[in-house]
């Protein structure tokens, strides 16, 4: 808190504005962006590397905040001031982040198996920035940030040389498909005291559904791209932006759009975002994919009409 104190001593406008933009680089959607743009447009297998990282980091940010259940800094001291901007996104328990598990882990990925030094060193500035905002904003204490960051360092070092090898790739994801299993049914078996965040435990259960979801459709995904797909990653540059761009329109339209059909069909919304989630990878592994042929031509062709 004494640490905190003092980054509270020197913020201004500016900065603030400058931390709080920096601070959405944690966010779900960044490492969903980042992610999908390796795997459709860079490399698949790093790709895999980003996503086993990301949903190994993303479960065990949630089982940790759920057992330790440590709450935000403004409520262990209720003296300490937090950025107001931050605090409808700062909810549930404070430990360990998630923000900087999820930057470490995402720009941590990109950076260990990047060719270019500065490209490195870039994505590591990035990452530091996003744990430092976290303190500097006021909604996590250094040991939250450390914490978050080891336990994507750990996932990095553990997986890099793994998810390269499709032997080694399958156990992986068997092993996620355990532990998002294992995380649903923490959250659904446990008995938490009567005093847990109410918002967490549900948070906890949204995103165990949303990992067992996702890790059974990037396990099917793995199996049949391959055998059925197999897109290549090759485009010029204008035809990887239409592809992303595009691609990125339909995962949202299939996220949004079968939200409420699924919930009425199933009557429940945590089997109905299980099965959300499934059909969201599906789409991004292996329907979306069967075009890619598509853009690698119009590349080509535009190469050859100059």
């Amino acid at each position: 808190m004494e640490f905190l104190y003092c980054l509270e001593k020197i913020r201004m406008p500016g900065l603030n504005e400058f931390m709080l933009a920096v601070t959405r680089l944690g966010e779900e959607t960044a490492f969903l962006v980042l992610a999908l743009i390796f795997f459709w447009c860079v490399d698949k297998k790093r790709g895999y590397f980003l996503l086993s990282v990301g949903f190994i980091g993303t479960m065990a940010n949630q089982f940790l905040k759920l057992w330790f259940r440590i709450p935000r800094p403004w409520v262990l001291d209720e003296n300490f001031t937090i950025l107001e901007a931050a605090r409808e996104a700062a909810t549930g328990y404070s430990f360990p982040s998630g923000h900087t598990t999820s930057a470490v882990g995402t720009f941590g990925s990109i950076a260990a198996t990047a060719k270019h030094k500065w490209s490195r060193w870039v994505c590591v500035i990035l990452a530091a920035l996003v744990g430092f905002s976290r303190m500097y904003i006021g909604v996590h204490t250094p040991a939250d940030v450390i914490v978050g960051a080891l336990t994507s360092i750990v996932l990095i070092l553990a997986l890099r040389r793994v998810t390269m090898e499709d032997k080694h790739m399958l156990w992986v994801l068997k092993g996620m498909m355990v532990l998002a299993v294992g995380l649903l049914a923490f959250v659904m078996l446990y008995p938490f005291p009567s005093d847990v965040d109410a918002h967490n435990l549900e948070s906890g259960m949204k995103n165990a559904c949303t990992m067992v979801g996702s890790v059974a459709g990037v396990g099917l995904v793995y199996l049949l791209e391959k055998k059925y797909v197999n897109f290549t990653t090759d485009a010029l540059w204008w035809a990887q932006i239409l592809k992303a761009v595009l691609g990125f329109a339909l995962v949202l339209a299939v996220k949004e759009g079968l939200r409420t059909p699924l919930e009425a069909l199933l009557g429940n919304p945590y089997p109905a975002r299980v099965l959300r989630y499934f059909l969201i990878v599906i789409v991004a592994g292996i329907l979306w994919p069967m075009t890619f042929r598509y853009f690698a031509r119009l590349g080509r062709k535009a190469e050859v009409i100059q």
